[in-house]
C-alpha cells in the first residue's frame, strides 16, 4: 500500500504536526473566554477527521451533480431534519460554510445591489457581515444602522421604529457578535411589518440557548434566521438557514448554491449533524442553563469588584466590559489576561472609538469553560482572576499578579481537561 495512505502526521509534515500538538496542549492549559468559540464533542472530531471529506458533491439530496453520493444524502438529510426539529421551523439549509456566507445567501435571495439594509452598529453588538463597509454587504447594498440607548444600552425600540419609518429598509436584521441582552423579536417583527421590510434574525451567538429553551426563539416573528453551529451549539464551523417561508424553500436552494457557493464540505455536513442531534438532548439542555447562569455569574463578581458591564448585565452567553474606568483599552487587557493563559478578546462597546487599537471595549463568552464543567463556584474563582489581572495591569504591577492568576488557572484547567487523549 502507498505511504500515502500510511504515513501519519508526523511523518509526513513535522512542521504542522508540531503546530498542532502545541495548540492541543493551548486548549489543554488555557481558559478560553472569547464568546464565539466553544469545544466540540469527540464525535463531532471524528466527523471532521472522516473519510467522507473525499466525496465532491454539489446540489441537494437527491438531486446531485455528482455520483456517488448516497451516503452524503442520509447525512445531510439527518441534519435538515435536526435543524427543523431543533428550532421548530419549516425549512433548514445546512450547506453554508459560514455564518457570513449564510447571511450572504440571505441578501441573494431577498435584495437587489443599492437595497436598504438596517442593522445594529457594530459598536452597539452588531456583525460586519450586516453591512460594514469593509464588506461586501457594506458596498453591495445601502448599510443604515440602529444603535442602543446611551444610557441603558439597550435597543431603544422606539427610536428603531422612527428610523424603520424613515429610511424603509428592504431588510431588517437583529442580531451581532457582542450584544449581551435578549432582543425583542416580536416587537422588531411589527417594525419591520409596519416599515415594509423584511425581518432576519442572525442569532450565531445565542442558537444553543434558543435550541437549549433558554433563549427566546425568533420563530415566528422572523422572515428568515440564521446561525453558526459553532458558538454556543458547540460544533463545527458553519452555518444554517431557517423559515417558514414556502415561497423561499427553493429559491433559498439556489440562493446557497450556486448563488453564493459551490461544492459542499461533506465532512461538516457530518459533524453539523451529530452536534444538532446532541443538542437535541437533555444534557445539551441543562448545558445552556448553565451557561446562562454561569455569565451572569461571572457578570455580578466582576461587578462586585468594581469592573462596569456594558448594559448592566446578560441574558446569553456574553459579557462585555468598559475598561475605560481602568484607563485600559480592550488590547491592553486582553494582553495581560494572555499572559496568565485566558483568552479573550477586544472589542468595541458603545460610542467606542472607531479606531480598534483604542477600543476599551473587552469580551467574554463562557461558552467553552462551561463545556469544560465550570460551573458557579468556578466562575466566582475565575471572575477575581480577572479582576486581579486587570487591576495589575492598570497599576502596571503585573509580574507577581500573572504568576499567581497562572498557577489558579493551571488548577482549573487541570480539575477541568479537555480530551484526555
Amino acid at each position: 500500500m502507498s505511504t500515502h495512505f500510511l504515513n501519519t502526521i508526523e511523518e509526513t509534515d513535522p512542521l504542522i504536526a508540531n503546530a498542532l500538538a502545541n495548540e492541543k496542549k493551548r486548549q489543554q492549559d488555557q481558559i478560553e473566554l472569547i464568546a464565539s468559540e466553544n469545544i466540540v464533542s469527540r464525535a463531532v472530531m471524528d466527523a471532521l477527521g472522516h473519510e467522507i471529506t473525499n466525496k465532491t458533491l454539489e446540489g441537494y439530496p437527491g438531486n446531485r451533480f455528482h455520483s456517488g453520493g448516497k451516503f452524503v444524502d442520509i447525512v445531510e438529510q439527518a441534519a435538515i431534519d435536526r435543524a427543523k426539529k431543533l428550532f421548530g421551523c419549516d425549512y433548514a439549509n445546512v450547506q453554508p460554510h459560514s455564518g457570513s456566507q449564510a447571511n450572504l445567501a440571505v441578501f441573494f435571495l431577498l435584495l437587489e445591489p443599492n437595497d436598504k439594509v438596517l442593522s445594529l452598529d457594530l459598536a452597539a453588538g452588531g456583525h460586519l457581515s450586516h453591512g460594514l463597509k469593509a464588506n461586501l454587504s457594506g458596498r453591495w447594498f445601502e448599510p443604515h444602522h440602529y444603535s442602543v440607548d446611551a444610557q441603558s444600552e439597550v435597543i431603544d425600540y422606539d427610536a428603531l421604529e422612527k428610523l424603520a419609518q424613515e429610511i424603509k429598509p428592504k431588510l431588517l436584521i437583529a442580531g451581532g457578535s457582542a450584544y449581551p441582552r435578549e432582543i425583542d423579536f416580536a416587537r422588531m417583527g411589527l417594525i419591520a411589518k409596519k416599515a415594509g421590510a423584511w425581518f432576519h434574525v442572525d442569532m450565531a451567538h445565542f442558537a444553543g440557548l434558543v435550541a437549549g429553551g433558554v433563549h427566546a426563539s425568533p420563530f415566528p416573528h422572523a422572515d428568515i434566521v440564521t446561525c453558526t453551529t459553532t458558538k454556543t451549539l458547540r460544533g463545527p464551523r458553519g452555518g444554517i438557514i431557517l423559515t417558514n417561508n414556502e415561497d423561499w424553500f427553493q429559491r433559498l436552494q439556489s440562493a446557497v448554491f450556486p448563488g453564493v457557493q459551490g461544492s459542499i464540505h461533506t465532512q461538516v455536513l457530518a459533524a453539523k449533524a451529530i452536534c444538532l442531534g446532541e443538542a437535541l438532548t437533555d444534557d445539551f439542555k441543562a448545558y445552556a442553563a448553565q451557561v446562562k447562569s454561569n455569565a451572569k455569574t461571572l457578570a455580578k463578581t466582576l461587578q462586585s469588584r468594581g469592573i462596569r458591564i456594558v448594559s448592566g448585565g446578560t441574558d446569553t452567553h456574553m459579557v462585555l466590559l468598559d475598561l475605560r474606568s481602568k484607563g485600559l483599552t480592550g488590547n491592553r487587557a486582553e494582553t495581560a489576561l494572555e499572559r496568565a493563559n485566558i483568552t479573550s478578546n477586544k472589542n468595541p462597546i458603545p460610542n467606542d472609538s472607531p479606531r480598534p487599537p483604542e477600543w476599551v471595549g473587552l469580551r467574554f463568552g463562557v461558552g467553552a469553560a462551561t463545556t469544560r464543567g465550570m460551573k458557579e463556584a468556578e466562575f466566582k474563582t475565575l471572575g477575581s482572576i480577572l479582576v486581579d489581572l486587570i487591576e495589575a495591569e492598570a497599576a502596571d504591577e503585573t509580574d507577581a499578579v500573572v504568576a499567581s492568576c497562572s498557577e489558579q488557572v493551571a488548577r482549573l484547567c487541570a480539575q477541568f481537561p479537555v480530551f484526555s487523549n
